[in-house]
């Protein structure tokens, strides 16, 4: 059992240094790293790059979730855990749910974000469960019809894509 605690301890520690690499090293973005662990070993990592690339998808987790991905040949990562510096933002959170993560292991909490680093994941949340007429961000329908029209299309196909 000490040998599995130390293991995780080892993933974690790789997360935390990957998040100093990103926020006091490199400058590229927020104090997030993350790494993705299969089979007791590390098999992709991330860390914040948002600055760097202006680009405000760039996140630890994104990155290292990406990677893993592309290691494996496919979009789920079963039997694949998620080492991550900080808890999940909702993007991130949900693309670990799209991968099939088995387990995320977090460092931080929202909160030690929020009053360390100004980052206000709880607005988004918030944000999300409203109504989407009552979002911050205007939110309209229009065209339904012609885009439920292929939809139906794909409903059809019998080779679509399934995942």
């Amino acid at each position: 059992m000490e040998e599995k605690d130390s293991k995780k301890k080892e993933f974690m520690r790789k997360a935390i240094d990957l998040s100093r690499r990103a926020a006091i090293q490199e400058k590229s973005g927020g104090v997030f790293g993350a790494v993705i662990v299969k089979d007791g070993k590390i098999i992709a990592e991330g860390y914040n790059q948002v600055l760097r690339h202006n680009d405000p998808t760039w996140h630890a987790e994104m990155e290292a979730i990406r990677n893993a991905c592309k290691k494996l040949g496919t979009p789920h990562l079963k039997g694949c855990d998620l080492y991550t510096s900080a808890e999940c933002c909702p993007m991130c959170l949900a693309t670990a749910y799209w991968a099939h993560i088995n387990h995320i292991y977090c460092g931080a909490t929202t909160a030690d974000s929020l009053k360390y680093g100004d980052f206000a994941d709880i607005d988004i949340l918030d944000e999300m469960k409203k109504e989407p007429k009552s979002r911050r961000i205007k939110f309209t329908e229009m065209m339904r019809p012609e885009a439920v029209e292929v939809w139906k299309e794909f409903a059809q196909m019998p080779d679509r894509a399934r995942y």
